[in-house]
């Protein structure tokens, strides 16, 4: 049978084909520790970040509905789009470059799926459950009063997070305050959004309840990235084959057994690795997929060698060079190449960022509508769009024109834009006959605010056909 018959299959379906339910062992050790501190500081970002605000602006805030984004702090309009493609790109090749480098260790310390599955809802099983082996019991066991009990408190538990999850998750789509206002009122009054947060409740609670790592295994695309992006070279959850088989392979440890004469690695082959593993694989078959390098077998595997008097480390972060020849990392062609594109992406973005527009104006011939004559003059109508991204309120605004002389006559008179808003209106631009040279010009229009030059754009002139 081949060594990589593993591959074939995955840990959680069983021989049948039918799903195998994964029962970890509760993780205990220093990196356990270190995730923990990590996720709550996490949790703590996630479940604020659409409440707290800087300037008056949500923190994150991603609301398609009405075209508002604001990351940050800052607010982005849908005229903000070539930023947004820019920040995506940057995050692209930034994980990219990270997976090259580290592997999949965003999975297992940063990952949202993994956090709350790990550091949330793993924890209250473990509470009402208790461990690998009473979750085992409680599971073959029959329907009795204890496992109903039990049961039914679990998925109580379940049921109400992720409530409170998807109201969080709602927040950051439809604004903070608009949620609060929703949640202070009477539930019946607003269907239409209960609705909404029980269809996501229930996409959570199947997440979490049921489809857990299967996640990571089968539907996250990032997975699938490490067999394009992983080589020798790539610092992972590995398992020190070189120092745990050596000559003959790993074995149950015997007593006053001498197992450098035997031959025999530094594993002892107490399967525990396995056992605390949340996809239920075996890092010693080396990199898999499924490993979301969450250092459950590193904290495993050292208290075994300590407690049998081995080194530590048999398992930890390290790259297959490391571990077969000891080599150190080393920034190579392909890393290089990475990190110039990233700096030209995070210099291109920057720079973008400094020079986008506080306002933004579009304007456009009226529809439908084409150019008036006088004795003198011609007259064109154009709708200006105006965009106020800014944290304050833009008053006594006008338009002007810079290229060409002539007079702009706007419907209303000057114009005000609160802070973050959009403004329309019409406007008439009259230009003498005899100061066009085209039947169609260019024309440099200015917004000023106050008589100070806020912004400036350019629209089309539509005349008669000039006769020599």
């Amino acid at each position: 049978m081949s060594k990589e018959n593993f591959r074939d299959s995955i840990g959680t379906i069983n021989d049948s084909g039918t799903r195998n339910f994964i029962f970890p062992k509760k993780p205990q050790g220093k990196f356990y520790n270190y995730r923990t501190y990590v996720a709550w500081v996490l949790l703590v970002f996630m479940v604020g970040a659409p409440f707290v605000k800087i300037n008056g602006n949500q923190f994150l805030l991603f609301n398609v509905f009405e075209r508002k984004f604001h990351i940050f702090g800052f607010p982005f309009w849908p005229q903000d789009f070539h930023l947004l493609v820019i920040s995506l790109l940057v995050s692209v090749v930034f994980i990219i470059l990270f997976t090259v480098i580290f592997g999949r260790i965003f999975c297992g310390w940063i990952c949202p799926q993994t956090i709350f599955m790990e550091m949330v809802f793993r924890k209250i099983e473990y509470a009402i459950d208790g461990d690998r082996t009473k979750q085992i019991k409680l599971a073959n066991q029959p329907w009795n009063a204890e496992k109903i009990r039990k049961r039914l408190l679990k998925w109580a538990s379940f049921f109400i997070i992720s409530f409170l999850i998807s109201n969080v998750f709602l927040a950051y789509f439809i604004g903070g305050d608009v949620l609060v206002n929703y949640i202070t009122r009477n539930p019946f009054e607003q269907i239409e959004i209960l609705i909404k947060l029980l269809v996501f409740t229930a996409v959570f609670y199947f997440v979490f309840a049921w489809f857990r790592e299967q996640v990571c295994i089968i539907v996250c695309p990032y997975g699938r990235l490490q067999g394009v992006l992983l080589d020798d070279k790539s610092i992972n959850v590995a398992y020190d084959f070189v120092r745990g088989e050596s000559e003959h392979g790993r074995k149950i440890l015997r007593k006053d057994e001498n197992r450098n004469d035997l031959g025999y690695g530094d594993c002892v082959d107490c399967n525990q690795c396995v056992q605390v593993c949340p996809t239920g694989i075996d890092i010693r078959n080396g990199t898999q997929l499924e490993c979301i390098n969450c250092t459950a077998c590193i904290d495993a595997c050292d208290a075994i060698m300590d407690k049998v008097g081995f080194e530590k480390g048999l398992i930890r972060y390290a790259s297959e060079d490391n571990i077969e020849k000891k080599e150190k990392l080393k920034f190579n062609a392909r890393l290089i190449a990475y990190s110039t594109i990233l700096t030209i992406l995070v210099g291109v973005f920057i720079t973008m960022l400094f020079l986008r527009n506080d306002v933004e104006a579009t304007i456009l011939k009226l529809p439908g509508q084409t150019f008036q004559t006088t004795n003198t003059s011609v007259i064109n109508i154009y709708t200006i769009k105006l965009i106020n991204k800014t944290i304050e309120d833009i008053n006594n605004i006008e338009v002007k024109l810079v290229t060409h002389k002539g007079k702009i006559n706007l419907v209303g008179g000057m114009m005000n834009i609160k802070k973050q808003d959009l403004k329309e209106g019409t406007f008439f631009i009259e230009i003498n006959k005899k100061d066009l040279n085209s039947a169609k010009e260019k024309l440099k229009i200015g917004i000023y605010s106050n008589n100070k030059l806020i912004e400036t754009t350019t629209t089309i002139f539509i005349g008669p056909t000039k006769v020599n």
